[in-house]
């Protein structure tokens, strides 16, 4: 699914800052995978690099055989609607929007048929049990149903490769296991291939490996005993 190739990226400012530093990494379709790091280890910019919402400055950056270094700005926005999907520490949902409404809006900018949308649209908030409140807005909603409305989001595409960004950070213990074993149920029932970074060893410890960054290097990279169960 994703295989990274001396993958090198650096910020140019002030001084030169190397946010990854040659990155060798493969994970294989299907596999719940957490990067862990302190911060400035690289975790966020490696994220980045696999959904394609940024390149690198050198090597390859192959995701479901596409070597997205290559590729144009536009051919990335068009691999990430069918190929990659986020989740986020903040949701990032739209406020005006009804629960239903945030979730059918990947559709909407793939122009997928209105019949077709209210299908997938209702499929999914059952998957994450939120049918009950498909007409409400975010902020009548608790943080852990507001990420589930973002996971919602994430799957309704039916992407093979998940990227979450610290997606139980803004919660507290209860909803943060709720929303663990939510994420183990999509990786167990749909295959779908999650990437999470996290500071949380909690949460690292429901995926089946485990990769550590410092200085935007893999300091160590190791199958977990009983992640994902």
């Amino acid at each position: 699914m994703l295989k990274l190739h001396d993958v090198i990226k650096t910020y140019d400012g002030k001084s030169q800052v190397t946010a990854l530093a040659g990155i060798n990494l493969t994970i294989g379709a299907g596999e719940m995978v957490a990067i862990m790091g302190p911060s400035g280890s690289g975790k966020s910019t490696l994220l980045n690099l696999m959904g394609g919402l940024d390149v690198p400055t050198s090597g390859q950056v192959m995701v479901a055989g596409e070597d997205l270094a290559r590729e144009s700005e536009k051919g990335r926005s068009l691999f990430r609607r069918s190929k990659v999907s986020y989740i986020f520490q903040a949701y990032h949902l739209m406020p005006t929007l009804k629960v239903s409404q945030n979730v059918a809006l990947p559709l909407h900018l793939a122009g997928v048929p209105a019949g077709e949308i209210n299908r997938k649209v209702a499929q999914v908030l059952k998957e994450v049990g939120l049918e009950a409140r498909s007409g409400h807005l975010p902020d009548e909603l608790s943080g852990g149903e507001r990420q589930r409305v973002a996971i919602a989001r994430a799957l309704v595409t039916g992407a093979p490769l998940l990227l979450a960004d610290e997606p139980t950070g803004n919660l507290d213990t209860a909803r943060g296991e709720e929303i663990l074993n939510l994420l183990r149920t999509i990786h167990r029932e749909r295959g779908t291939t999650i990437v999470m970074v996290t500071h949380d060893h909690h949460a690292a410890s429901a995926c089946d490996r485990l990769i550590k960054l410092r200085d935007g290097k893999v300091e160590g990279d190791s199958v977990q005993a009983g992640g994902g169960k």
